[in-house]
């Protein structure tokens, strides 16, 4: 079993694949922005951000962790350009406010949105929209983008308070664990109280 990169009493972080990874298994909801299975590569210039994606030729490592995962508890970012998950009962749409990248040239229409699938059953709180309206981190690392595919903290808040408790992360480059590690030691991400 591989030691947690990062713990403590509400969080563990591990490094490394979460298909060689198992321990988040042991979670009782999975939150994941897996590969989408559209081969991404950006067309952007940059300095310190990847410009494609680990395993993202197709959904296999998606369909493989929601394999292993089972019919529990989980939220799935994804993209309407694959067939959704299995067992997806629900979808959210993320209203990204317009500021997702250029998406296809030739029409006069360009992305502002991101769906995520839910699956399972244990959500609870206030019944809300299936919209959740938040900006994205802005796309360059000089503009505070950390990660290629960073999530808002408050968009990311929105769906775990309406999950069940327990966070175990599995981060796949160590330089976006150090980054996490970070923020968790310094309480910029708060997940509630242990009770």
């Amino acid at each position: 079993m591989t030691d947690p990169y990062y713990q403590d009493d509400r969080v563990t972080l591990y490094h490394g694949d979460c298909l060689e990874i198992t321990a988040w298994l042991d979670a009782d909801v999975l939150v994941t922005d897996p590969p989408y299975g559209i081969d991404y590569q950006s067309g952007r210039d940059r300095d310190e951000l990847a410009a494609s994606i680990a395993g993202d030729k197709d959904t296999t490592s998606r369909d493989t962790a929601l394999t292993a995962w089972g019919a529990r508890p989980a939220l799935v970012f994804g993209t309407w350009r694959i067939p959704r998950p299995e067992r997806t009962h629900t979808r959210l749409i993320w209203d990204t406010k317009g500021a997702l990248g250029m998406g296809d040239l030739s029409v006069p229409w360009k992305p502002s949105d991101q769906e995520i699938y839910v699956l399972g059953k244990g959500f609870a709180g206030r019944r809300d929209s299936n919209v959740l309206t938040c900006p994205p981190i802005q796309a360059t690392a000089k503009n505070g983008r950390l990660h290629p595919h960073q999530k808002p903290v408050d968009l990311l808040w929105r769906l775990i308070d309406k999950c069940p408790p327990g966070v175990i992360g599995v981060e796949l480059d160590e330089r976006y664990c150090e980054v996490i590690a970070s923020r968790l030691a310094q309480g910029a991400l708060d997940f509630g109280s242990t009770s």
